[in-house]
């Protein structure tokens, strides 16, 4: 599988070329793993009866949709700074959200979510400079 199976002929398309970090490609252990947690979360069902709920502020399908979003973007050749902005307020959202869940299989899925946002914001982090 490459990471142009992954891709989404309707996201926009990336900007990454002026990042400089290269986006993880398939070959190395990140972009393996990226597109092993993605392979299984997009596999998984959406939580039933979580659609349209709101948590903490945090619209549960919203933030499902934005981080797979910003991973496709990321797997088909990296994030721009709005992207990166994105993934962030998801791994915060998602660290708010996940403790509050009681459902055990919506707090699996969300739990999957914030693995999945994590490992792709740690390529992203802002510099100390």
């Amino acid at each position: 599988m490459t990471t142009a199976d992954l891709a989404d002929p309707h996201q926009r398309p990336p900007v990454g070329s002026s990042l400089p970090m290269t986006p993880p490609g398939p070959r190395t252990a990140p972009g393996r793993r990226l597109i092993e947690l993605w392979e299984e979360h997009r596999h998984a069902p959406y939580p039933p009866g979580f659609r349209g709920v709101n948590i903490a502020g945090v619209e549960l399908v919203l933030v499902d949709a934005d981080v797979a979003g910003v991973v496709i973007r990321e797997l088909a050749g990296g994030l721009d700074a709005d992207d990166i902005a994105i993934l962030w307020a998801c791994v915060a959202g998602l660290d708010k959200v996940v403790p509050l869940i009681e459902d055990e299989y919506c707090a699996a899925y969300f739990a999957r979510l914030r693995t999945l946002a994590r490992h792709t914001a740690a390529r992203h982090v802002p510099s100390a400079s």
